[in-house]
């Protein structure tokens, strides 16, 4: 942790938090290394957030939609992704701007960027001249295709990683129609697992004092978690293909159609499956339905069986029946359904800040939460902050650096 004291300049100061006291440095721009702060932030640590003068980071121009004042729209895009911090605009061509990130840089815990390999090489901040200002420090570095190897040096966006690490080639209806999951989903697992990688370096930094470089890729996310279908590759030699909402290693699980709509069921083990034949009149026992195994070959006309029992039934009626019967089972939620269902609201899965420009606005909240001893009293830190403006802390940044020079030891 920064020995350095200082005050927080944002609106709504915070201190609970398991990383109140840190210090992150934010360079990085669109979701993954945002994403990533963004988590850091949501734990208490204090984020200061480096944007490019006259623009900012680039997701403040993506849109539509654009919210509020038509002299000054605000992306709902980067408000997804920077809540809980504070913005600064350093223009890093500059003396002024590489002078003042090197301040920042010196009181820093933690800088996190996603520049592809070798931009902030020239612009003066290698990682060994950012540990040659404070050997402390932790990087977070996050590339598209990885910083070395034959390919590093190619742009990543996400969509184009998730059809190069085959996640585009497991989703869609089937073989023939590959499709891209329906958020950044290679931007937030690279971003979640920077933030997982440089929590553990802060860990080790603990017992060493000195700071290291960690580095993810949104390739590497997304070869992350190929979980099952990996090993059905490297092992077993097949080649998964995409197969709609139906699981490829269990049966019965997936969406099914019922009358004026649909539900989705998971049927994990045995037992489950002798219950839920039980109550729709399906033989459990049947040869080709007898094991997991067995249904999963016999997929097609177990499916139709399934439609057929659900036929008689709609939406609503079928989920009871099924949560009578103990059967997990759901049905698909719009985002605005998700928004105002009591679960998510109990959750703190939405929370009220108070933005700039905007006003009071609603934003989906944090996903974890914290709890004291035998979990008793939540420890949770409940006040957050908008997503700034640009440059909306500049002033009080630079005035924070300028009064606190001297107690930085050089």
């Amino acid at each position: 942790m920064s020995t350095e004291t200082y005050t927080d300049t944002r609106a709504d100061t915070r201190s609970q938090g398991p990383l109140a006291g840190y210090l992150v440095v934010d360079l990085s721009r669109a979701l993954a290394g945002p994403h990533a702060t963004m988590m850091l932030a949501d734990l208490g640590a204090r984020v200061i957030k480096v944007e490019t003068p006259g623009t900012g980071d680039d997701t403040r121009g993506w849109g539509p939609p654009f919210v509020g004042p038509a002299d000054d729209p605000q992306s709902t895009y980067f408000l997804s992704c920077n809540r809980n911090k504070e913005s600064i605009a350093l223009d890093l061509k500059s003396d002024d701007g590489r002078e003042v990130l090197g301040e920042l840089l010196l009181r820093a815990d933690v800088v996190v960027e996603n520049f592809r390999p070798g931009v902030l090489d020239r612009l003066g901040f290698s990682p060994e001249a950012m540990h040659a200002l404070n050997p402390a420090l932790v990087i977070l570095s996050i590339t598209g295709f990885g910083h070395d190897g034959p390919e590093s040096s190619r742009s990543g966006y996400d969509q184009i990683l998730q059809g190069e690490a085959g996640l585009m080639s497991l989703t869609g209806s089937g073989p023939d129609d590959p499709q891209r999951v329906g958020v950044p989903i290679a931007d937030l697992l690279s971003g979640m697992y920077g933030a997982f990688g440089l929590l553990a370096a802060l860990l080790e930094r603990e017992r060493t004092g000195r700071g290291q470089v960690v580095r993810t890729s949104l390739l590497a996310a997304l070869v992350g978690v190929h979980a099952f279908q990996g090993t059905r590759t490297t092992v077993a030699g097949e080649v998964p293909e995409a197969q709609g909402n139906h699981h490829p290693s269990i049966a019965p699980y997936g969406l099914f159609p019922c009358r004026g709509g649909s539900v989705q069921i998971s049927i994990g083990s045995e037992k489950l499956w002798a219950a839920f034949a039980g109550e729709f009149g399906l033989d459990a026992a049947r040869a080709e339905w007898a094991t997991n195994a067995h249904r999963v070959r016999n997929r097609a006309g177990l499916k139709t069986a399934i439609a057929d029992a659900f036929a008689r039934f709609d939406a609503a009626t079928l989920l009871q029946k099924l949560a009578d019967a103990g059967i997990p089972a759901g049905k698909v939620r719009s985002l605005d359904e998700v928004y105002k269902w009591d679960q998510v609201l109990s959750q703190g899965l939405l929370i009220d800040v108070e933005h700039e420009v905007l006003g009071r606005i609603s934003l989906p909240g944090p996903p974890l939460r914290f709890f004291g001893p035998a979990d008793t009293v939540e420890t949770t830190n409940t006040t957050h902050s908008a997503p700034p403006v640009l440059d909306q802390h500049g002033p009080d940044i630079r005035r924070w650096l300028n009064r606190s020079l001297e107690g930085i030891a050089r």
